[in-house]
């Protein structure tokens, strides 16, 4: 679940400025704009590192290319941030539920679907 309205986030790679060097990959909005930095190569060596990053570079394009927060929590209507919880990456709402705490777990990074 990204932007139903916009189409699903996707990676972009673009061709190095150097030869020799490997295309430079970005998280692109469904009409191919990107904001920040690209990926680096060596990210992909730790698939939890990996996941992190993309889910940041993500989180950037949208609030930058659109001028929104991404995602929302649907409970609070705010935007949420990654945080790593008993090793599992997570989306991390701030709002304060009724049952008091601060903030909250709303869903695993890549299963926002089920939130």
């Amino acid at each position: 679940m990204t932007l139903p309205e916009q189409g699903p986030l996707q990676l972009l790679a673009q061709p190095s400025y150097e030869a020799g060097e490997p295309e430079y990959v970005y998280v692109a909005l469904a009409n191919g704009e990107w904001h920040g930095s690209h990926l680096y190569p060596k990210t992909a060596e730790d698939s939890a590192h990996a996941l992190a990053i993309v889910a940041d570079a993500a989180q950037d394009t949208v609030a930058e290319r659109l001028w929104q927060a991404w995602p929302l929590c649907v409970e609070h209507n705010l935007g949420m941030h990654t945080r790593d919880v008993e090793g599992l990456l997570s989306w991390w709402c701030a709002g304060r539920r009724s049952g008091g705490g601060p903030g909250h777990i709303c869903a695993a990074v890549g299963a926002l679907d089920t939130f």
